[in-house]
């Protein structure tokens, strides 16, 4: 997990000097258990660790199956809490689980109200909806680093109504219909996640603070009164799916339909991660296209590539063409990179294959199958892979991608299998910047990028 603390220009981190340039507005990574965390995560097994990262693929899963609706303990959870919302008319209505958090999260600190408060929020590409916990809290309000966000200490706050026209894209955001309240018509939210997970509370606008001098007045986000699950010690979400009310729409009109980011492995104290909202020079990025089109992509706000070849250690996994005709997703949220059975079991064969000539093959770990005794330092031959995407992108991955440690001496192979589709998860993609054009439709790579 990541920690992201707003800084001055690429190069120069410092916390509270928040400045930008023509280029976009510049923030830092941390991984949240790395030397320079602010943030100390709950302590959390590996085992139950890949638990959760499953549960946001279990969801992926569904939502591509067009399962959405089927609902399941999320709903039965909320409807205890019918107590404090009966007055919204529509709450029998069936909650739709959406992505569930995970735990491969990054926190970033944002500044909503006048004066400004900052909270540290998960950054989630995953997401289209926005929210932070509020006081007071009318139901439940889980553990923060930060105290609560309290409305009426705002000069520019103020909750939308159910005749608002953000109000009526609350379904399409949130995958769930929005309430309204009898008697103030206030447009209630519900954000609901695949590992059951949830948030209810105000649809609410203020002033968002990205820099000291950089605001956003009439920014539109969730003011949580109920908000229960798997959030860490995060405030709340902060949604940069493709969706008019993510947080990367609201802000598109000053700086361009574009972020990047690079991640930090968890032991880089130097290397600087870093996320910028807007375009930055695109000659060292090698891009793809992302793929619009409904038929090839079912939801609209995740962000979709082609993978068109695996290669290993130079020789190309021998599976045919119509293998990798699959929705590929990359996500900010899923850690250990998915692939369908077929693929997955051909790149795992090629693999231990090579691995295995030096290094002594240790039992599964959970869903990782391809384990060897030793560390991610100690391991020093480790076969190359890379990924090809269409229009010649490719992420080339070493050690550090390739391999995870699960336990004391024993370390796998990052990939698993998936039954339908294939995610590029946050593990692949560290030291590489990624660049989200959204406008002009494609990403990017660039290798060694966190300076």
């Amino acid at each position: 997990m990541y920690s992201i603390i707003f800084t001055n220009n690429v190069p120069i981190f410092s916390e509270n000097k928040l400045e930008v340039n023509q280029s976009g507005i510049h923030l830092k990574i941390y991984h949240v258990q790395g030397p320079e965390s602010s943030l100390t995560p709950n302590f959390l097994s590996f085992f139950d660790f890949l638990l959760r990262d499953e549960e946001r693929v279990k969801a992926l899963n569904s939502i591509l199956a067009k399962n959405i609706g089927r609902s399941g303990s999320t709903t039965s959870v909320l409807s205890q809490r019918s107590g404090y919302w009966s007055s919204a008319k529509s709450l029998s209505i069936p909650l739709n689980p959406g992505l569930s958090i995970g735990s491969g999260n990054y926190y970033v600190r944002i500044g909503i109200g006048t004066p400004a408060k900052y909270y540290a929020v998960i950054m989630d590409t995953g997401s289209s909806f926005s929210w932070i916990q509020c006081e007071p809290c009318k139901v439940y309000c889980h553990s923060q680093a930060d105290p609560p966000f309290d409305p009426s200490a705002s000069k520019t706050y103020k909750s939308l109504s159910c005749a608002t026209s953000e109000c009526s894209s609350l379904k399409e955001a949130t995958l769930n219909n929005n309430l309204c309240g009898n008697a103030s018509n206030e447009c209630i939210y519900t954000a609901s996640y695949g590992d059951s997970s949830y948030s209810i509370g105000y649809l609410s606008q203020d002033l968002l603070s990205l820099a000291q001098s950089q605001t956003f007045p009439n920014f539109v986000y969730g003011c949580g009164q109920d908000n229960e699950g798997l959030f860490g010690r995060a405030a709340g979400i902060l949604g940069l799916a493709r969706n008019k009310l993510s947080m990367l729409a609201q802000v598109s009109s000053k700086y361009g339909y574009a972020f990047s980011y690079c991640l930090p492995t968890a032991a880089s104290a130097a290397a600087g991660g870093f996320l910028t909202i807007g375009k930055r020079s695109l000659s060292s990025y090698k891009f793809t296209p992302m793929i619009t089109d409904p038929h090839q992509n079912p939801t609209p706000s995740l962000y979709y590539i082609n993978l068109t070849s695996i290669i290993v250690a130079g020789t190309p996994l021998r599976v045919a063409a119509a293998e990798y005709r699959i929705p590929t997703i990359i996500d900010s949220g899923t850690v250990i990179t998915r692939l369908p059975v077929a693929l997955y079991s051909a790149l795992r064969d090629a693999f231990v294959n090579i691995m295995s000539k030096k290094y002594a093959q240790a039992p599964a770990f959970s869903i990782l199958d391809a384990c060897f005794r030793g560390t991610v330092k100690g391991i020093s031959v480790v076969p190359q892979i890379q990924m090809m995407f269409q229009g010649g992108a490719d992420l080339t991955l070493g050690a550090s991608n390739v391999l995870i440690q699960v336990d004391k001496g024993v370390t796998c192979l990052a990939f698993a299998g998936s039954s339908q589709i294939a995610i590029i998860g946050n593990h692949q993609q560290q030291t590489f910047e990624v660049a989200y054009d959204v406008s002009n439709s494609r990403i990017g790579f660039a290798a060694s990028a966190c300076h």
